[in-house]
């Protein structure tokens, strides 16, 4: 007689994926919401990608594809399902549509934005230009799609050294990022010209933080995000983007780190690696917790919040990032 296996569902499974960083009874509250997503994921033809940003049961839980800026940027244009849920923030999103134009692109909350993105405007690379003629533009792609119309190349904090050394100048211009501008700089010896916008998180580290977290754990490895401050940067025993933080860790197997960037980060890596202790420096970035289970699962249920690119700009836009992918 045959016996009949029971399909266990998916909020099983994913719960033995963040088990070690997520309580049983809170990953009560998040079960119904993980198997109606990974139902109407198969209804809706459709797939969600996730920044590494976003919080355990979003990354573990229904990520198709989850990384950081570069890595989604990249797996977006592979991506055969027709509609794609960004969990993150809206230039995220809104690179997915210029990357794939046929595509349905949903945002599961209009108000994930950027501070990054709205301390720049087209007029304000426009003036750049003029001040400084046959300088090229740089452009973090935490910016609108605007912003990067107006720009000569994209780059993230995980190709910006790259990007900038493929150009073969001496100068650029490399917004909004004034601190990633700074420490890619340091690293290229390219002169850069800044504009002062800034990422509400990380800028509000400080070395004292740093000071703070290597008193209360003697041995610790501490890695920040270049979006830091210089000095924040230098106090730190290395510097990466958030895909690279986590090949130092997985590469390095440090006893104990501190994870400089977004307070969820340290989460999502700590349920891969439980022999490493993870001291978490909480700075909260309130753009990215707008994406929550309950409204990607609305966004699947309703078709909500459609991200849709001005054609006149789409074309140069997806320029600019089609241009920083090719590097290599």
């Amino acid at each position: 007689m045959s016996v009949t296996v029971p399909v266990r569902r998916a909020s099983d499974v994913a719960y033995e994926r963040v088990r070690g960083v997520v309580p049983e009874v809170e990953w009560a509250t998040f079960a119904d919401d993980v198997d109606a997503i990974d139902r109407l994921k198969r209804e809706h033809d459709a797939v969600v990608l996730a920044h590494n940003y976003m919080t355990p049961e979003i990354f573990h839980g229904v990520a198709d594809i989850a990384g950081d800026s570069l890595a989604l940027a990249r797996e977006a244009q592979s991506v055969e399902a027709s509609t794609i849920v960004l969990a993150g923030v809206h230039f995220m999103a809104e690179t997915a549509k210029l990357l794939n134009p046929a595509k349905r692109v949903l945002i599961p909350d209009l108000r994930a934005g950027c501070s990054l993105a709205e301390s720049i405007t087209p007029e304000d690379v426009l003036a750049l230009r003029a001040a400084h003629p046959g300088v090229p533009v740089v452009t973090y792609v935490n910016t609108s799609a605007a912003v990067k119309a107006v720009s000569d190349i994209c780059c993230t904090s995980g190709n910006a050294v790259k990007v900038i050394e493929s150009l073969g100048v001496e100068e650029v211009i490399m917004v909004p990022d004034q601190y990633l501008a700074r420490n890619i700089a340091a690293q290229t010896g390219v002169r850069v010209i800044t504009h002062p916008g800034a990422c509400e998180v990380h800028e509000r580290f400080t070395p004292a933080d740093i000071a703070t977290i290597r008193a209360d754990h003697p041995g610790v490895t501490v890695l920040a995000h270049p979006e830091c401050p210089p000095e924040v940067v230098d106090a730190a025993d290395a510097s990466g983007s958030t895909a690279q933080m986590i090949d130092f860790v997985t590469r390095e197997h440090p006893r104990t780190v501190a994870l400089i960037t977004e307070c969820s980060m340290s989460d999502n890596v700590a349920a891969e690696h439980p022999d490493v202790e993870f001291v978490r420096p909480c700075n909260l970035c309130p753009h990215m917790k707008r994406n929550t289970l309950r409204a990607i699962r609305l966004a699947l249920e309703t078709g909500r919040h459609e991200v849709t690119v001005d054609p006149a700009l789409a074309a140069p836009a997806r320029r600019a990032i089609e241009r920083m992918l090719e590097v290599r």
